[in-house]
């Protein structure tokens, strides 16, 4: 259609002018207070601009979702500014406070993003796992009547040295993906250097073994015309010939280049010296840029071909920098067009002085654009943010036992789910990467069956052998079994929580994982959080509670990834009825959305909900037997309790988090033998008793002087000589903090080091951990105060 194909052209060079102008007034214009460089990829974002133009405005449906290749984002920002869905102040902002952001965001920036991306490689793998999710909610009943659409990564070339994009494909072929697009800006060139030869020849391979289409488009319209002109076969071998590094080169030294080179390859050869005479300088620089990525009417073809929901990949051959005075060079990754090249560039592309922000600056027939842009099916519906109705949470009960682990426990409470039909449970999808059965999901997996897109039978069931699993696949199943790889765990997770946005569907992730191996998934963990994405992130077995193990299986730092990282509410409770309140609360907590008032009770932002991560462990320890206060219930959910109230004289308060429990307990009834007034303080979350300590903190800093925390509440009437001994299996940091509060002598207690093999008492007492090596530093304290 040539007049789609003359306005899709406008649209290209308008996104190349707007994007690139976004970025040279960040660096050029807009006035500089730290003196340096404010950056923007103009080289990375011109090597996308046919791409994204024939995605968006002639491919794309509402249903279809993408994530944009991170340093594309100025053109994605003038994408949506072109479609009046982004305004000029926020691009005239870019990569400032306030302004579109560098990498495109779900939760900074004000346009229509679907995925966010930033960290390369993931923004590439969670569509994989996106698509998965959306096969899972179309087999269920209650998500028939999703209309299903492609998920599209934008990908540099340099992004598929990321391991976790090969770790995805693996899980997609397990998983018969489909409705998948992955479209390689295969420029090349990458912020260091030059890609190398063949490389692509070994990707393509592994993306057919994984059962991907590979789709090359190497050629754009020119150059296919050009190669049936006499001698066009010699220029063909030629340009598929030449190496990456001195095609770029030549590209950025230009046209009169070009054909010295050309010539002297290629000439007196009669047909071959002709075509290339027939082009002038400029005109013979167009031909040789004109790969096919860069030619939006090839790459509008090749996407309008495309009729089946195969996973394909798309090897786009592109130029970076194509179209600008950087085009080609080496060092233009992070390289900006000077003011000069800017002037110059500004008179080539006929954008008057005064009109750089105009979106239809230089468009000739204005609402001819408009009436085609009006009618652009991915923008028919506005901005495709969608949300579900909150799924009633259930009062989830625990039958006391005497003596059970948290671990345990959590498999008991889901398994009670299971067997029932509350609304709760049926939205429920749990994932764990190959350690469902060690994880207690085993009950809740026998009972609600894995997923899969069509039925799959055990052979163990069929041929009558008794196995505790019961691994039966199929469409109705609530499982997503995972290969060992803690990166697509998260990555699930993370889409599978942004169900109730990105389809109108809400879901109930649970994945669980070994706690050691949280930090093997951490960046994928990072990102799931930046998103927005809600889900439980189950981390069990956790410490050197894990003693026989080894320091390889015994998680140290995972209290302060907990601690640290934004948008988790971290947990580590003790006994099954703590686990039960919190749970129950965290269903109710993955589902806010941010209404409702601020909770000035904790000076937390729980109105906004979020992700929750619980730090599970596998040693039996003896249950405290039925309490249904208050005190504890809410306790609990802040953060702490008092398990043992503090008289008015206290002298030591002993303050534990998680499977230490016994050891704290233990140490506080022999230390009261000699008469001391010990109180003992049950921490569930060192994670939200520090963020609402900081938030009330931050509060009074701003005038509100009645702004009290949960944590300066249960600390407010201990007494100045009052000692405080912190013990965690951990690290101590993750409690070393709760002196400050009111300005008590701590001595903080954990794990520090890689633990080694034994029995729980022998690394216990190793670390000094249990209830005599807390004795022992408490002695310390006081004989120190009384001297």
């Amino acid at each position: 259609m040539p007049a789609q194909t003359d306005h899709l052209r406008t649209v290209e060079q308008r996104l190349l002018w707007l994007s690139h102008w976004m970025i040279h007034n960040a660096n050029h214009i807009r006035p500089k207070v730290d003196g340096i460089k404010v950056g923007g990829h103009q080289a990375s974002s011109a090597s996308m601009v046919s791409i994204m133009t024939a995605l968006y405005f002639s491919a794309l449906r509402p249903e279809d979702r993408v994530a944009v290749k991170p340093h594309a984002s100025p053109v994605f920002h003038a994408m949506q500014y072109l479609m009046g869905q982004q305004d000029r102040a926020t691009l005239e902002a870019f990569r400032g406070y306030g302004g579109a952001q560098s990498y495109p965001s779900r939760t900074k920036d004000v346009d229509d993003v679907d995925f966010s991306t930033g960290s390369v490689g993931l923004g590439v793998a969670i569509t994989s796992f996106a698509a998965m999710v959306q096969d899972y909610i179309a087999a269920k009943p209650w998500g028939a009547d999703i209309t299903r659409g492609r998920m599209v990564a934008l990908v540099g070339d340099a992004e598929m040295d990321e391991g976790n994009v090969y770790e995805a494909l693996q899980e997609g072929w397990k998983n018969d993906l489909r409705n998948c697009w992955w479209i390689v800006d295969y420029n090349r060139q990458s912020l260091d250097g030059i890609v190398r030869e063949g490389l692509f020849g070994r990707i393509e391979k592994i993306f057919d073994a994984f059962g991907w289409d590979v789709v090359k488009i190497k050629h754009g319209a020119l150059q296919r015309a050009a190669f049936e002109e006499p001698g066009g076969d010699k220029l063909r071998e030629w340009i598929d010939a030449c190496p990456n590094a001195e095609y770029s080169a030549l590209t950025y030294m230009g046209g009169a280049v070009w054909r010295k080179r050309l010539m002297d390859d290629l000439g007196d050869q009669g047909d071959v010296t002709a075509l290339i005479d027939r082009r002038s300088d400029r005109e013979l620089a167009a031909l040789m840029e004109n790969l096919g990525g860069n030619c939006v009417a090839t790459m509008a073809e090749t996407f309008d071909a495309i009729d089946h929901d195969r996973p394909t990949c798309f090897l786009a051959y592109t130029i970076k920098g194509w179209g600008t005075p950087i085009a080609g060079h080496k060092d233009n990754h992070g390289g900006l067009m000077t003011t000069a090249q800017m002037a110059e560039w500004q008179a080539h592309m006929g954008v008057p002085e005064g009109d750089e922000w105009e979106p239809l600056a230089t468009v000739e027939t204005p609402d001819a654009l408009q009436a085609f842009l009006s009618q652009v099916p991915f923008f028919s519906k506005g901005a495709r943010r969608y949300t579900d109705d909150r799924v009633p949470v259930p009062e989830i009960g625990y039958r006391a036992e005497r003596e059970v682990s948290t671990q345990m426990a959590f498999g008991k409470i889901l398994d009670e789910l299971a067997r029932g039909d509350s609304p709760l449970s049926e939205r429920i999808l749990t994932t764990s990467p190959d350690v469902t059965g060690t994880t207690n999901l085993g009950p809740w997996v026998n009972r609600r069956k894995l997923f899969a897109r069509s039925a799959q039978a055990d052979a163990f069931i069929e041929h009558r052998i008794p196995s505790t699993a019961k691994w039966e696949f199929t469409p109705e199943g609530q499982h997503i079994e995972l290969g060992i790889a803690e990166m697509n765990l998260f990555l699930l997770l993370g889409a599978a929580g942004l169900a109730h946005s990105l389809w109108g569907k809400r879901l109930i992730p649970i994945g669980t994982l070994y706690d050691p191996f949280v930090a093997r998934g951490l960046d994928a963990l990072n990102y799931a959080c930046y998103q927005d994405a809600r889900f439980i992130a189950v981390g069990t077995p956790s410490g050197v509670t894990l003693a026989p193990e080894g320091g390889a299986h015994q998680s140290v730092g995972t209290p302060l990834i907990g601690l640290a990282q934004d948008g988790l509410a971290a947990f580590e409770p003790a006994f099954a009825d703590e686990l039960a309140v919190i749970m129950e609360w965290a269903f109710d907590y993955l589902q806010r959305d941010g209404e409702g008032d601020p909770d000035e009770r904790t000076w937390l932002r729980d109105e906004t909900g979020g992700s929750v991560y619980l730090r599970l462990t596998t040693n039996p320890i003896e249950q405290p037997g039925k309490r249904h206060d208050e005190a504890f219930r809410q306790g609990s959910v802040d953060g702490a309790y008092w398990l043992r109230p503090p008289g008015p004289n206290c002298e030591v308060v002993i303050a534990y988090q998680g499977a230490v429990a016994p050891e704290a307990i233990k140490a506080a009834g022999r230390l009261t033998e000699a008469r001391r007034d010990v109180g003992v303080l049950a921490v569930t979350s060192a994670d939200r008793l520090n963020a609402g300590w900081t938030a009330a903190q931050r509060a009074r800093a701003r005038g509100n002087t009645a702004a009290v925390s949960h944590v300066e509440r249960l600390m407010s009437d201990l007494p100045p000589h009052c000692r405080i001994v912190t013990v965690i299996d951990g690290h101590p940091a993750t409690l070393s903090w709760l002196g400050s509060v009111e300005g008590h002598r701590t001595v903080p207690l954990g794990v520090e080091h890689f633990g080694q093999t034994g029995t729980i008492g022998e690394l216990y007492r190793h670390y000094g951990i249990d209830a005599e090596g807390i004795i022992e530093k408490v002695n310390g304290l006081t004989a120190g105060r009384r001297a």
